[in-house]
C-alpha cells in the first residue's frame, strides 16, 4: 500500500482508540501532516511526519509503513517511528490526608483539616 487516509492510519497504528476519535481530532485541527493541517482524508505516505495531539499529549511520529487496517500492538510499532518529546514528569499528590493503616477513622477535627486542605471549605475554621 502506497498511501492511506490519515484518520485510518492514526487508528490502525493505535494512536487513537477509535477511528471516530481520529476523525474528530483531524476536524478539530489537532493533526498535521508535514506541518500542514490535515483533514481526515489527507493521504499519508512513507516518510511523512505526523503531529497529533491525542490523549492530552503531543505526539510526533514518522510514517514507516502506510496501513489502513488495525493490527496488533507489536505490528503497529513497526509502522511508525516515535519522535515525540518525553512526557512531563508526573506530579504526585501530597500525602496529606493519608492515615496510617489501623489508625481508625479521622476525628471531626481531622476531617475538617483534610477538607480545608483539599479546598472544600465548608464552614468556619
Amino acid at each position: 500500500m502506497e498511501s492511506t487516509r490519515v484518520d485510518r492510519w492514526l487508528w490502525a497504528v493505535r494512536l487513537c482508540k477509535t477511528r471516530s476519535v481520529a476523525t474528530e481530532a483531524c476536524r478539530a485541527g489537532h493533526v498535521r501532516v508535514n506541518d500542514v493541517r490535515a483533514k481526515p482524508a489527507t493521504p499519508v505516505r512513507t516518510g511523512d511526519i505526523v503531529h497529533a495531539r491525542v490523549g492530552g499529549r503531543d505526539r510526533v511520529v514518522e510514517v514507516v509503513r502506510a496501513i489502513d487496517t488495525r493490527v496488533g500492538a507489536a505490528a503497529a510499532a513497526h509502522c511508525l517511528v516515535d519522535r515525540s518529546p518525553p512526557p512531563p514528569p508526573r506530579e504526585f499528590a501530597s500525602p496529606f490526608g493519608r492515615r496510617e493503616r489501623g489508625a481508625g477513622r479521622p476525628s471531626k477535627r481531622e476531617r475538617r483539616q483534610i477538607d480545608w486542605a483539599r479546598g472544600r471549605r465548608g464552614g468556619s475554621r
